[in-house]
């Protein structure tokens, strides 16, 4: 519960850096020495709740619903919380800030594979089993995509892991993306249920950003791997 997070202060994501990160290593006066600092808890807090979450979601009843959402709005807060403590108090760690994506990815991909399990019932349509596995393999795909890639550009020069660095574009695929999971989380309880057809349009909206930043992100590296060759 994903965009790891960072480059750029305020991150809207799931990251001690930022949500979208680059694996560049962590300026000296923003880390810290110790490795179970107060961010990296709560980062590891987000990955014991994946398995927490999977299993209330098959539970079905009111309150199986209402504990799977709980646990996603806990994990986005939670998110942002460590970056903000990380920033403040200076106490980033080259642990953390690899612990924090893979949080991020781990609860987000676990989210969007449990909701395609369930096909979503569109009002109109019908249940619909495509609907929310069409953008789920896109997001999913744009940020296994980019976890190689940033990999690789980190073992290449530093022109190539500024070319990865997290954008605003990042972020805005990872504000949507956590408000349309929370939105179809909290839709399958009956007195949400019209809050559907939102949380589907903006999981959309938020496959489309993966899907272009993607694509940003590839030409920003030809760019680079252009001008090296002359």
């Amino acid at each position: 519960m994903g965009e790891e997070e960072d480059e750029e202060e305020d991150a809207v994501t799931f990251d001690q850096n930022s949500s979208d990160s680059s694996s560049s290593p962590l300026p000296p006066q923003l880390s810290s020495s110790k490795v179970l600092t107060l961010p990296t808890v709560l980062t590891l807090g987000r990955v014991a709740a994946v398995p927490i979450l999977v299993a209330t979601f098959y539970v079905d009843c009111w309150w199986g619903r209402t504990a799977t959402t709980s646990i996603f709005i806990a994990a986005a807060i939670t998110d942002w919380l460590d970056g903000y403590i990380a920033r403040k108090m200076r106490l980033g760690s080259a642990f953390g800030a690899f612990l924090d994506p893979v949080a991020d990815k781990l609860m987000v991909a676990a989210t969007l594979i449990l909701l395609c399990t369930k096909p979503m019932d569109a009002i109109v349509l019908g249940p619909v089993p495509w609907l929310v596995t069409v953008p789920s393999i896109a997001i999913i795909g744009r940020e296994i995509t980019m976890s190689a890639v940033r990999e690789w550009a980190a073992s290449q020069n530093g022109k190539l892991s500024q070319a990865v660095a997290v954008n605003s574009l990042g972020k805005w695929k990872t504000a949507t993306q956590m408000i349309a999971l929370t939105i179809l989380l909290a839709s399958r309880d009956s007195s949400f249920e019209r809050l559907l057809p939102s949380g589907i349009g903006l999981l959309y909206v938020s496959a489309g950003l993966s899907v272009w930043s993607l694509v940003v992100y590839m030409r920003q590296i030809m760019r680079v791997l252009l001008k090296k060759k002359k």
